[in-house]
């Protein structure tokens, strides 16, 4: 889906690692939450509270999940994060991602 219809857009971003990975937050009309970013070329890790479905739509990158080995994503390609966990991300290209979070 590249269209999000009837949503509310956070104005304050979302900046991690120096600026290297900002987003902003938009809320749907249903009340569930998505960030809307892009990353630049590193390696990363992130924490989870909520399960997250991440959507990454182009990028050049690798992902490690919990318990799994590096694996080369095939932009567009969407993978599932657990709640409570961390998940670690190494960045070649402008990387431009979508993250649902799972109520």
């Amino acid at each position: 889906m590249s269209n999000i219809k009837n949503i509310t857009i956070t104005k304050e971003a979302n900046i991690y690692y120096g600026g290297k990975v900002t987003s902003r937050t938009i809320t749907l009309e249903d009340g569930s939450t998505q960030s809307l970013g892009i990353m630049l070329p590193g390696e990363y890790t992130f924490g989870t509270q909520l399960a997250e479905i991440m959507e990454m739509m182009s990028g050049d990158l690798e992902i490690r999940l919990p318990n799994e080995q590096w694996k080369t994503l095939n932009t567009p390609e969407t993978f599932n994060v657990p709640a409570n966990s961390s998940f670690d991300l190494k960045i070649k290209t402008v990387t431009d991602y979508c993250c649902s979070y799972i109520q």
